[in-house]
């Protein structure tokens, strides 16, 4: 009879002589991508827009470019602020550091306002109503990377002191005297930069403490949690170069946002597919003598599960290549190529170094055959003692959901169900410095400047307008509109005169989603003047540009993706386990349940968001970001215990085989819901906001199914449905 191919395969890497050759080769190949290859981490942060070229506000800014152009570059804002006013003094002073800046610039300055010419006075006029701040800006080169603006930042600094006796940038804003934030694109570039870089180690060294801590606390064993970080860490070095060369090839941007969640996602995911194989190795110990034989065994009935979960979450993470938005596109790559390779090392280096350790990995508690025992004992003249039965907790929670699966269907999902009717509540956010820390330089630069000037002087909105040639002058009618403020003279282009541009201030906070609701109103009015003047095809031509309507904009292509991503992975998902399983029901409500899990996770993690961490919206980016990761890695869980039952039933009853399934399944399953859960909540100790509420959100749909949809759920289902469950594959000829 020939062996499974999975058996031959655990044969090829892990017996007596191909495991260290197997171990070499991974360790060869890491050396070698490390040191001819750049690091992902290394490689400069993706800094331009997120939006396609096609949406409004990116054309007005293509328009902007081509009409009005300007040389200044990248916008550095220093806000001063001082809450008894701002003296002549404090002025003077501003002025002898614009006057330094004038005779020794910094490295890729590229302009300056004329502020230490100004009369005093003059620059007194620019001070805010209430006489407490007033905004300055440096312009650096458009190509001037993070690092040099970064520099330039500190010797401001430097200088800054030097002038004024002391550093207003280092001070809290509730104290007395004068204070100074940078702020604007530069300021908050380098800010992102600095929480990323701080994110990144403190991520990876707390994932890695956590999981240990657990697999020690759990398997109680020293060698068994370090053995999935070993493996975890070999596939880490290979995947780190390999990203860093396509970023520098350009095959790619580099998103160092999607480079933190990568980490907690290859250790989480990857933690659980060994722990699949290390759990199934540690059974077959306790029946098989010869290690090697219990290793390709152990390969052959836990291979197929690894290798469908892992290809499950590579082509569900995948999905985000098909998304109009820039961030959800720069995830794709690095998501998916990170379980890729680590399903590649779960079958290979893990199995290889499992056989290298054999029993001794599960020290002090090794696994031993029946015959071992009762040698061991007789040489050490002891009495033998019978094994503990196994997996009582969860044998109890099978025999349980098979004899009352109507209460358990009833019961997980009214509360499921009601969870997921919360979700309908969130409120979304869809600027970036929300997810700052609200202590942050940038953040708390433009807070000074919404507290302290009019809000829309935040980020006007630009309105341009094709004039063809008629005589047309909006001025007035723009600033008679109930949410305009203060509207300015058109600006003329310079290349073809008949294309005006007028920034307007909204009387709204620009980044707010009240403002966002106004640009359509705007778009109507703007297109009901053009009309009137008696422009043609007056729908096409006007653009509306800035911070509000990219917002809007960004709304709308997040809900694009969204409406296809979402489907196309679920159908993805379900075409998988079609024919993983040849069973059209099981299929059905595989899907389903982890569909539901994911509301129920997204109405749980609102609630906790906004009692326990005090928000007040969420970023628009998560439900997608949730959902890719929540129906990949729950279904991962959903494979792994019906593989089980699915083996179960080709000897047992339909209801011992979900009883057994449930039973055999639990603790390993458990163990790794824990662990993935445990590190997406590493996430919450992170000081941006996107990425505290990421981690929230999918860790609590992580524990939902792992403790209510797996063991209770879809055992209770698969029991009502009998034989139905395994239609039209051959296990539903099979009568019980």
């Amino acid at each position: 009879m020939s062996k499974h191919p999975l058996e031959k395969w655990g044969g090829m890497v892990g017996n007596k002589g191909s495991r260290w050759v197997t171990v070499l080769l991974w360790i060869v190949v890491v050396a070698i991508l490390s040191m001819t290859l750049p690091q992902i981490n290394s490689i400069e942060n993706y800094g331009g827009s997120d939006l396609p070229k096609e949406v409004m506000s990116e054309q007005a800014n293509a328009l902007i470019e081509e009409q009005f152009p300007s040389d200044s570059g990248i916008p550095l804002l220093i806000v001063w602020y001082k809450e008894a006013g701002l003296g002549h003094k404090d002025l003077q002073s501003i002025q002898e550091l614009y006057k330094q800046l004038g005779e020794q610039p910094l490295h890729e300055q590229t302009s300056l306002p004329p502020i230490a010419a100004l009369p005093t006075e003059a620059l007194l006029g620019t001070v805010s109503n209430n006489g407490s701040s007033i905004v300055t800006p440096i312009f650096f080169d458009e190509k001037a990377n993070t690092d040099t603006i970064k520099e330039g930042l500190q010797k401001i600094e430097e200088m800054t002191e030097e002038t004024f006796g002391v550093n207003p940038y280092d001070t809290k804003l509730e104290e007395s005297g004068l204070h100074a934030r940078f702020s604007g694109p530069a300021g908050i570039s380098v800010d992102a930069t600095n929480l990323f870089m701080q994110a990144d180690i403190k991520l990876l060294i707390a994932t890695v403490i956590l999981i240990l801590v657990l697999l020690i606390v759990i398997y109680r064993s020293p060698l068994l949690a370090v053995t999935p970080l070993i493996v975890v860490g070999i596939a880490y070095g290979a995947i780190s170069p390999l990203l860093g060369w396509f970023a520098e090839n350009g095959w790619i941007d580099k998103d160092a946002q999607a480079v933190s969640i990568m980490t907690v996602l290859l250790f989480g995911a990857g933690t659980d597919y060994c722990l699949f194989l290390i759990s199934r190795y540690r059974e077959k110990l306790l029946v098989v003598e010869n290690k090697f034989e219990a290793l390709r065994l152990a390969m052959k009935e836990s291979g197929g599960a690894i290798m469908m979960s892992a290809l499950t979450v590579f082509i569900g993470l995948a999905t985000l290549g098909l998304a109009d938005y820039g961030a959800f596109q720069r995830f794709a790559v690095p998501f998916s190529f990170a379980i890729f390779v680590m399903g590649i090392a779960a079958l290979t280096v893990l199995p290889a170094i499992l056989s290298i350790l054999g029993r001794i990995a599960f020290f002090p508690f090794v696994p031993r055959t029946e015959r071992m025992e009762r040698l061991r004992a007789e040489v050490k003249n002891k009495p033998y003692k019978e094994p503990k039965l196994k997996h009582l907790v969860m044998a109890k929670v099978g025999d349980y959901v098979t004899k009352k699966p109507w209460l358990v269907i009833i019961v997980t999902g009214i509360v499921l169900g009601g969870l997921a009717i919360t979700s309908t509540q969130i409120k979304y956010n869809y600027d970036l410095l929300s997810s700052f820390p609200e202590d942050m330089p940038s953040r708390e630069g433009f807070t000074l400047i919404a507290e302290n000037f009019s809000p829309g002087e935040l980020a006007p909105v630009q309105i341009i307008v094709d004039t063809k040639g008629e005589a047309v002058h909006l001025t007035d009618q723009i600033a008679a509109l109930p949410y305009i403020d203060v509207v300015s003279e058109p600006t003329f282009g310079e290349k073809d005169s008949n294309i005006q541009l007028y920034e307007a201030d909204l009387n709204e906070n620009p980044y707010s989603t009240e403002a966002m609701d106004l640009i359509p109103d705007l778009k109507t009015d703007i297109e009901k003047m053009l009309e009137e003047a008696g422009i043609e095809q007056a729908n096409k031509s006007y653009w509306i540009g800035g911070e509000t309507a990219a917002q809007v904009d960004t709304k709308t292509v997040q809900e694009r993706d969204e409406s296809i991503i979402q489907p196309v992975m679920v159908i993805i998902i379900a075409i998988l386990l079609l024919l993983y399983l040849r069973s059209v029901p099981a299929t059905i409500y595989l899907v389903g349940t982890v569909l539901i899990s994911f509301f129920a996770a997204l109405g749980l993690g609102w609630l906790v968001l906004t009692t326990f961490f005090g928000a007040e919206s969420i970023a628009s980016a998560l439900p997608l970001y949730s959902f890719v990761f929540l129906i990949a890695l729950g279904e991962d869980y959903n494979i792994f215990m019906i593989s089980e039952v699915w083996q179960n039933r080709k000897t047992q009853s339909i209801k011992e085989a979900v009883k057994n399934g449930v039973a055999q399944t639990g603790s390993v399953i458990t163990s790794a819901g824990l662990i993935l859960a445990g590190t997406f909540a590493v996430l919450t100790t992170l000081p941006i906001q996107l990425l505290v509420q990421f981690g929230i959100i999918t860790a609590i749909g992580v524990l939902i199914d792992t403790f209510i949809v797996r063991p209770l759920l879809v055992p209770a289902i698969t029991t009502v449905l009998g034989r139905w469950a395994f239609w039209p594959g051959n296990l539903f000829k099979k009568e019980d």
